[in-house]
């Protein structure tokens, strides 16, 4: 809100849900989804990543309270969730409310939070969609619990407690990629992330004549989350083979072509599945640091063959596309003006990213619009987005 003030319709629905507040009394926190524009599947292997954060968001309008109870409403699911900070904040329903909950005790464990909040949770962030909704939420009510019991966090301290909330306590595998980027993105800047040591640098993306377009296939097929652990277990796997004759490695980051060329007369030549899944990763690692230099000189066409590569290794070698993503990324390569297309997040269904000169926006949102249906049986949602800025905290006055 460039205002600073939290908008009429956030303070009705908080006002229905949790009684009379006047707007100098709330506060509002801000945290953006992220799409990755390469490098995938490489975070939990140490890996690197070039994400943006982009223009959708979670939302949280926030009253302090002077005792320990936290009470959430989110206008998404239309469900309210209650706990308590006054010792160990106990897992129970509603699902969602996992996420909260684990920010909670890893801030009430470090001593940094006793006072509940009455919040009201927002995002237009899609669902499901593989945009990072559950870090943005977490990392949204992170800095609201924080700002009602007047303390803060270092950016890096805070991202990894939201990670810790979603792996440790809430149980749902990811890497530290997608809290980091919401907390610490810059507008008009990529981040390429270090995921061994958490070191990052922030790479120039402000073109007028270039855009970021997300289609949403409005898939997500049931068995992503037993293949997401399969996959990390193939790379452990795989890492363990290669140390007979690398003993130094601790994961595929480590691994160059070259010795992965030389494991293939090893036991890891043996089992061709894990073989291709190294092989990604390894070639992954790659790709992102190619595209974040051919970013920095604007070589928008070395950038797209990169994206199409990445989504290659994706569908054949690591094997976590599915057919509707495969369409999309075709589609977009059809279109004048699209310098590159692929798909992002744990796959099996969510989003493709495409590289896009802004004037071919139009026809790609065209060419999504009638041939994804004829191809797929159903539609497909999109839209153009910036590099956006991270989580910020907002205390409204009136």
């Amino acid at each position: 809100m460039g205002d600073g003030l939290v908008s009429t319709t956030f303070l009705s629905e908080f006002q229905q849900h949790f009684g009379a507040v006047a707007p100098r009394d709330l506060l509002q926190t801000r945290a953006p989804g992220r799409v990755n524009l390469i490098g995938e599947h490489t975070d939990y292997n140490d890996g690197f990543v070039l994400p943006i954060a982009i223009e959708r968001h979670s939302t949280i309008v926030a009253r302090p309270r002077l005792d320990a109870s936290v009470r959430l409403y989110s206008l998404a699911r239309e469900e309210l969730a209650e706990f308590s900070l006054e010792q160990q904040v106990a897992k129970g329903a509603p699902g969602w409310s996992l996420y909260a909950r684990g920010v909670a005790e890893a801030l009430r464990a470090a001593g940094l939070v006793r006072h509940g909040v009455d919040a009201l949770v927002a995002s237009d962030i899609p669902l499901g969609g593989g945009l990072s909704s559950s870090a943005s939420f977490e990392v949204a009510f992170a800095l609201a619990l924080l700002a009602a019991n007047g303390q803060t966090l270092p950016p890096v301290q805070l991202a990894q407690a939201c990670r810790w909330a979603e792996n440790e306590y809430a149980g749902a595998p990811c890497g530290i990629m997608d809290q980091f980027i919401s907390v610490l993105a810059e507008a008009g800047r990529a981040m390429l992330l270090d995921c061994r040591d958490l070191s990052y640098r922030q790479v120039p993306l402000r073109d007028p004549d270039i855009g970021i377009m997300v289609i949403n296939s409005q898939v997500h097929h049931n068995l992503a989350q037993g293949q997401y652990a399969l996959r990390r277990a193939q790379c452990r796997q795989a890492v363990d083979s290669l140390r007979a004759d690398f003993p130094q490695i601790t994961s595929l980051r480590e691994v160059s072509g070259k010795m992965l060329a030389q494991g293939c007369s090893g036991e890891l030549g043996r089992d061709k599945v894990v073989l291709r899944r190294a092989g990604h990763v390894v070639g992954e690692n790659q790709r992102t640091l190619d595209f974040a230099a051919a970013l920095e000189r604007q070589d928008w066409h070395s950038c797209g063959e990169l994206m199409y590569q990445s989504h290659q290794s994706l569908r054949d070698d690591y094997e976590v596309s599915c057919p509707e993503l495969d369409v999309l990324v075709e589609i977009a390569r059809s279109v004048p003006g699209v310098y590159g297309a692929r798909m992002t997040g744990g796959g099996f269904g969510g989003c493709i990213v495409a590289l896009t000169r802004r004037e071919a926006g139009p026809r790609l949102a065209a060419a999504v619009q009638i041939e994804y249906p004829r191809r797929c049986g159903h539609k497909a949602l999109l839209f153009l987005t910036e590099a956006a800025a991270g989580a910020s905290v907002q205390r409204p006055s009136g």
